[in-house]
């Protein structure tokens, strides 16, 4: 067959052969059938698909990339399966798979993969990591789904943004710079102005779709085996913190909802290595982190609804009411608020225009592919420099820009090592961005330091990590707030007998970046949304 073929040699442990004894402990979770040689096993953009283990004989996995449709074939032999991390979430197979000799297979249907995962930890680390390695190798290709847009446009940055935040691989054709995405729009009678239009194998061709069309087409909000509208726990926001608050809560037998408008794993999951958090001393990336903690709620029956944004918390009756932008209301016994921060924006003309084609607030593979040179990386915390690291590994040189004379008051001493190491970084202290230069594109940047000096230097992409909001605006007055806006909880609350964590309306908690002098890391987050279900049973047995 003709094209690429994947290499695999690149992605240590992205085809993994799994031995006697694991196969053994698989047997178990699936049905063996046999399969003649050309028999199709998975069919591209077929939904719910099985994760499927090869016994005997060899499949082949064929997917397409580019605009020109040239086909990348993977082969599987004896003890590998098939599969990225788009089978966990439902989402249509990006693969079409089929017997290239008699075989013998093991299919795994996904709510039974999911019990592996939840219950053997060895083979939950080669699968997940299987399915992490090859969802980067596929975006490497740019396999599987369409998106065709201009990137002036802001729906399409939103939906590209959407995706990329849930680890869904499609290719990107901008309408301003690729000569094909015309011409395949022309094929299915549309034009430019119809865009962003999104085609995946299988399903009704989107044009000029909602985030939550999308979403419902790429598998993004998972349905919920809870029909009712309410629950003993809402956690709004899927970061860490509000992860964490699922887990316990599902194990201590609350039901309950986790509701997140954009990806589970909130800004932790855009980081592209933690290498301080306890228990993974090779470190992890932030999207590892959001997937096994996504797994570990699903396992105690926690609901997550992605794609869902709250936008009102009210009190009624000893229960509380969240209202989401689609209309609905949801009540629960208790919520817990885990909405995170954002980055600011850099105050410096023409920003808006380039967000999407050049400036970015989040460093992952994404990003990282559309930058064809050198980039800027802004902020001196540790989500820049864990960003100019990673970038840096990507064969990209980057100016690391501070505003301070140094890095030691505000990054942990291990990136400032990791940095002084690394040759192609450059750290440009009291640097301010003062212009953007490009016309379509980023082009380059320019700086001014604090003496009034001035230069510009080349960067494809501007990588912004400065400061951060608190996402409290939806919350509306009647929860106190410090004068930035993030939450106040505990003993800061006017109301007395107000619990840790607890905001000033009862059974109201704040976990993570959101409340008021938290500690900016993903460790004490987990504690804290922890910690949160405990006090939800204090507070509800009072």
């Amino acid at each position: 067959m003709g094209g690429r073929e994947a290499d695999a040699a690149e992605f240590a442990g992205a085809f993994p052969t799994l031995d006697e004894v694991q196969l053994t402990q698989l047997r178990p979770f699936g049905a063996e059938t046999e399969v003649a040689r050309g028999e199709v096993l998975i069919r591209e953009g077929e939904l719910g698909a099985d994760c499927v283990v090869v016994l005997t004989g060899e499949l082949e996995a064929v997917a397409h990339y580019g605009a020109t449709g040239d086909p990348v074939s993977t082969p599987f032999k004896p003890g590998q399966f098939v599969g990225v991390m788009n089978l966990l979430s439902g989402e249509g197979a990006y693969v079409t798979v089929t017997a290239s000799a008699d075989s013998r297979v093991l299919r795994i249907p996904l709510a039974r993969l999911r019990d592996v995962m939840g219950q053997d930890v060895t083979l939950s680390e080669i699968v997940l990591r299987a399915f992490l390695l090859r969802h980067s190798l596929l975006m490497r290709l740019g396999t599987g789904p369409k998106v065709i847009g201009s990137r002036y446009k802001l729906k399409t940055r939103e939906i590209l943004e959407l995706l990329a935040r849930n680890r869904i691989t499609v290719t990107w054709l901008d309408v301003e710079s690729n000569p094909g995405a015309e011409q395949i729009l022309r094929g299915f009678g549309f034009t430019v102005d119809d865009t962003p239009v999104v085609l995946v194998a299988g399903q009704p061709i989107l044009r000029n779709p909602s985030l939550a069309e999308v979403a419902a087409v790429f598998g993004i909000t998972p349905s919920s085996s809870k029909s009712a509208d309410s629950y003993d726990l809402i956690v709004v926001g899927a970061g860490p913190g509000g992860l964490a608050a699922a887990v316990y809560g599902g194990s201590e037998g609350l039901s309950t909802l986790v509701i997140e408008s954009v990806a589970v794993g909130g800004q932790a999951g855009t980081s592209s290595r933690i290498e301080n958090y306890l228990g993974f001393p090779a470190g992890l990336s932030g999207q590892e982190l959001a997937a096994r903690a996504a797994l570990q709620a699903q396992k105690f029956a926690a609901a997550i609804l992605v794609g869902c944004v709250a936008q009102s918390l009210s009190s009624a009756d000893g229960l509380q009411a969240v209202g989401l932008t689609d209309g609905r209301t949801l009540s629960g016994r208790a919520v817990v608020v885990a909405t995170g921060a954002r980055y600011r924006r850099l105050s410096v003309p023409r920003l808006r225009d380039f967000e999407g084609s050049g400036v970015y607030y989040s460093a992952t593979e994404v990003e990282a592919s559309a930058c064809s040179h050198g980039v800027a990386v802004v902020g001196g915390g540790n989500s820049a420099g864990q960003a100019a690291i990673f970038l840096a590994r990507k064969g990209l040189h980057v100016d690391l820009l501070i505003r301070g004379p140094s890095l030691e008051s505000s990054m942990s001493r291990y990136l400032i090592d990791e940095i002084s190491k690394e040759p192609a970084i450059t750290v440009r202290y009291a640097a301010q961005v003062v212009e953007l230069i490009g016309s379509d594109r980023l082009a380059g940047i320019a700086l001014e330091t604090r003496a009034g000096g001035r230069a510009e230097i080349d960067a494809s992409g501007l990588f912004s990590f400065i400061g951060a909001e608190p996402n409290s605006d939806w919350l509306g007055a009647g929860i106190e707030r410090d004068p930035d806006g993030f939450i106040l909880t505990g003993p800061d609350v006017a109301s007395p007998g107000s619990l840790p964590l607890e905001t000033s309306r009862p059974a109201v908690f704040a976990v993570g970046d959101v409340r008021h002098g938290s500690i900016k890391r993903v460790a004490t987050a987990v504690g804290e949304g922890a910690m949160a279900v405990r006090l939800v049973h204090e507070r509800l047995l009072r």
